[in-house]
């Protein structure tokens, strides 16, 4: 998974500014984001503070790592069973 460019903080900073009443054109021009990735923040973050969109990011990351670790735990137990299964 690529890692965004922008920290938890700039996210809000840059959704609050659409809050303040810039235009979304403006935002995207100025902090060179598409459109689309804007939305999408909107969708995601909307009325969160920097904070917890952090630990947000943090849970995510967490999450990511233990799912990483569950398929190679799975594919090493399915290894040894086909082995153990030969051997006998």
């Amino acid at each position: 998974m690529r890692k965004s460019k922008f920290s938890p903080q700039q996210i809000a900073k840059i959704l609050k500014e659409f809050d303040n009443g810039k235009s979304v054109d403006e935002i995207s021009r100025e902090h060179k984001v598409s459109t689309s990735t804007f939305y999408k923040w909107r969708s995601k973050y909307a009325g969160m503070n920097s904070k917890e969109l952090k630990r947000l990011k943090a849970l995510e990351a967490e999450n990511q790592r233990l799912k990483q670790m569950y398929a190679n735990l799975s594919l090493d137990h399915q290894m040894a069973k086909e082995i153990i299964e030969k051997k006998l």
